[in-house]
């Protein structure tokens, strides 16, 4: 079973981590939360869900993990002004493990400018942001780019998402 690192701070969008790691854990897969700070307790931007933090940036290895996952909200925005969030992002990218970015998710792909080239979605506000990096936006629920990248729109298309993210750890 995979071991999925999920970079998350502060604003993330509740459901867009909760259903994800929810779906993960159920199939048999570890989820692993890494923030600055390992305990530290982090909140969703609607106030429905809390994450104890798992492990610090610090002592993780991006090797160490099968696949990434990014969860929305205004979470991304501010792990991506931390060069040390944006370079474990890559990590991924480069070394063609599953990376699925959901909502706001894709900003730390376009920090990573890992996003050059491949088929992706994310909510609408950062579509031309995505364009600018590179990327061949879709607007549609989910997109699948190789055997790689899932990225979707917005909670309305988690069910879509989780389907196609376990799809690609298979």
């Amino acid at each position: 079973m995979a071991k999925i690192a999920t970079l998350i701070t502060d604003m993330f969008e509740d459901v867009e981590f909760t259903d994800p790691e929810k779906a993960f854990k159920e199939a048999g897969h570890e989820v692993v939360t890494i923030e600055s700070e390992k305990g530290k307790t982090v909140k969703g931007k609607q106030g429905d869900a809390s994450v104890t933090i798992d492990q610090g940036i610090d002592d993780v290895n991006p090797a160490d993990f099968d696949a990434l996952l990014l969860p929305g909200g205004f979470s991304p925005d501010q792990l991506r002004a931390d060069d040390r969030f944006v370079t474990f992002t890559k990590h991924f990218m480069d070394e063609k493990k599953p990376v699925f970015a959901i909502c706001h998710g894709p900003q730390l792909l376009i920090t990573a400018k890992a996003l050059e080239g491949r088929k992706a979605t994310g909510f609408k506000s950062i579509k031309v942001d995505m364009e600018y990096a590179g990327a061949n936006f879709d607007d549609k629920e989910v997109v699948v780019c190789g055997n790689q990248l899932v990225t979707s729109r917005t909670p309305d298309d988690i069910p879509a998402f989780n389907r196609e993210a376990l799809a690609l750890l298979k």
